[in-house]
Formats: structure tokens, C-alpha cells, sequence
């Protein structure tokens, strides 16, 4: 088997370089086949377990993504491999605001058409970005065969990083179930808006509350996959101030103890700046057009805080197995 893999490596590589021995080919994802083939019959590396964070809101439109890629960049800063996933399969769009342009994305993934090696880009602010696509909107009603290529190659990506930062899409959907009941924490960002307040905190509760489904009705009690639910943290954007912010916090952290019987993490604020906006309409992230904002220095806090959890040793089961339990369940 290693032997077979090593051939299909070493074909491959004729075939970027175009060495003779090569064979004849037309079809541009002839050599991204084969090193997927030699990647399957590869031995799976050594079970080392990334942290994994799902980043996500009860509503779009509160800065979500603009979250997950200057988290990255400021996780990246500290010496971490960071692995951003697009996971907002509906309106993917992790790609824009860093300007890159993919080649290939989840979907293509999926069909077996290229790996994660083909299609990974490297993001301004030294991490990585699995593109997403929005033909994915529905993870869990892929067939078997999609899930398992999946769940495959995102094994070997977990071995590879040290934190993997997983955008998803917003609401309650059965794709954003997936992605938080897996991870080891949950981020959710809201605003002070109140209609931002009320969907974050029907997004915690779907996910803690002891029983309940998601819209497909398949369960999310807090021993599903064998794991317990996420460790869930609660980040304030757009506020005025940081007493703004603690406010907004304190309000669903009180409906959290009242009638869930737990209190989220609080995981700061960002203030409102003009700033972060423009930093978004160029395609570039804050942290780094703009280092000295309250912004960037808020989300240089939160990952410091992260940082730590991300060097302590791991004994669970880790995302993969325990989202391919709850899609499989």
C-alpha cells in the first residue's frame, strides 16, 4: 500500500512538472485525482488533535466572518498553525475578504475531484483558508460517500494544525448545528442590536438545552457524539463602548442562568470603528491595515486568552468523530 502511494506520488509530480514518463493528459484535474488516490492509500498520520473553535451568530450581519479571519491573523501572530474552514456553506465568503481567489473549494473536496492540499490558500496574516462553497449548504444531506471523503481529508487537516477556526453560517441550521455541536468551544458574536441579541441567545439554547433538535429534529442533548457541549463564549461586536458591551453580555449571560442553567464565557467586545469597515471593503483584514485600533487590540486579547487552551494536551475524541457521529447519528 505504501509502496502503491509512493508511485502515485512520483507520478504526480511528473505530471506538474511535465517530465517525460509522464502519461498524456487533458484534463486539469488529472494530477489533483491521483494525489488525492495517494493520499487515501497513505497511513493516516498520528492521531495529534487540534483545537477547533466554531465561530457563529444567530443572525447574519453582526461581523462574524470579519471575527474569524482577524482571529486567525492574531492566533497566527502568536506561533500558531491556524486553519480558517469557510463553513458558511449558504454565502461563503471568507475568500473576498482576505482577496483570494480559490481554485477549488469544499465542494470539489467532496466530489473527489481535488484534496485539501489542492484547494487550501494562504491567507495575508500567515494562516490558512479552506474555501467554502454555498452548493455545500446542507452538509448533512450529502450521500455517504461525500461525508466520508469529507470526513477524511478533514482528519488530516486537524493533524496538521494547531487551531482550526471554523466560520459557519448564521441561525439554526442543520449545517451550523454540525459544525458547533463539534467543536471544543463556540464563539458567538451578536451585537447590541436587539434582534442580534434574542437569535444568539436561541442559538445557545438550541445547542445546551438538555433534549432539543435542530429544524431536521435530529438531537443535540449535551452528550451527543459522545462529547459534552461546547465550551461557549460570548464576543460583543459593533458596541459604543466596553460598558456597552458588558451590558449586552451581562443580559444574555442572565437568560443563560435562568433558564439554562449555565453562564457563557464572556469573550470581550469590539467597538464600533470606521476602520474595521474600511478594512473590510479593501479585502484586507483590520488587524493588520489598521494594528492600533481598540479593535484589533480587543481581538489580540481575546486570542491570547485562546492561546492557552490551544497548548494544553487534548484526551477527547476531536472535531471529526464527533461530527461525523452527529451527521451519521
Amino acid at each position: 500500500m505504501i509502496d502503491q502511494a509512493n508511485a502515485l506520488r512520483e507520478l504526480v509530480g511528473q505530471i506538474d512538472q511535465g517530465r517525460p514518463g509522464a502519461p498524456p493528459t487533458h484534463r486539469p484535474e488529472s494530477a489533483a485525482a491521483l494525489r488525492l488516490a495517494a493520499e487515501e492509500m497513505s497511513p493516516m498520520p498520528a492521531p495529534r488533535l487540534a483545537r477547533s473553535i466554531a465561530i457563529t451568530s444567530g443572525k447574519g450581519g453582526v461581523g462574524k466572518t470579519t471575527v474569524s479571519v482577524n482571529l486567525a491573523v492574531a492566533l497566527a501572530r502568536l506561533g500558531r498553525r491556524v486553519v480558517l474552514l469557510d463553513a458558511d456553506l449558504g454565502t461563503a465568503n471568507v475568500d473576498v475578504m482576505c482577496n483570494l481567489m480559490p481554485t477549488g473549494t469544499l465542494a470539489h473536496v467532496a466530489a473527489g475531484r481535488m484534496s485539501f492540499d489542492d484547494i487550501v490558500l494562504d491567507a495575508p496574516g500567515g494562516f490558512r483558508v479552506i474555501p467554502g462553497a454555498s452548493g455545500l449548504s446542507n452538509i448533512a444531506a450529502l450521500p455517504r460517500e461525500q461525508l466520508d471523503r469529507l470526513a477524511a481529508q478533514m482528519q488530516r487537516l486537524e493533524a496538521d494544525a494547531d487551531v482550526i477556526l471554523i466560520d459557519t453560517g448564521a441561525g439554526v441550521g442543520p449545517s451550523v448545528h454540525a459544525f458547533c455541536a463539534a467543536a471544543e468551544r463556540m464563539l458567538v458574536v451578536t451585537t447590541p442590536e436587539p434582534t442580534a441579541i434574542t437569535d444568539a441567545y436561541a442559538l445557545v439554547k438550541t445547542v445546551h438545552r438538555p433534549g432539543a433538535t435542530d429544524p431536521n429534529h435530529r438531537d443535540l442533548s449535551p452528550d451527543r457524539a459522545g462529547a459534552a457541549v461546547p465550551e461557549t463564549h460570548v464576543l460583543i461586536n459593533q458596541c459604543r463602548d466596553a460598558a456597552e458591551g458588558r451590558e449586552v453580555y451581562g443580559r444574555i449571560a442572565a437568560a443563560c442562568r435562568h433558564f439554562l442553567d449555565f453562564t457563557p464565557r464572556f469573550a470581550g467586545h469590539l467597538v464600533l470603528d470606521p476602520r474595521v469597515q474600511r478594512a473590510v471593503r479593501l479585502r484586507r483584514p483590520f488587524t493588520l491595515e489598521s494594528p492600533n485600533t481598540a479593535a484589533a487590540r480587543g481581538l489580540h486579547q481575546l486570542a491570547h486568552r485562546l492561546d492557552r487552551a490551544a497548548s494544553e494536551p487534548r484526551e477527547d475524541h476531536g472535531l471529526i468523530r464527533r461530527m461525523a457521529a452527529w451527521i451519521r447519528g
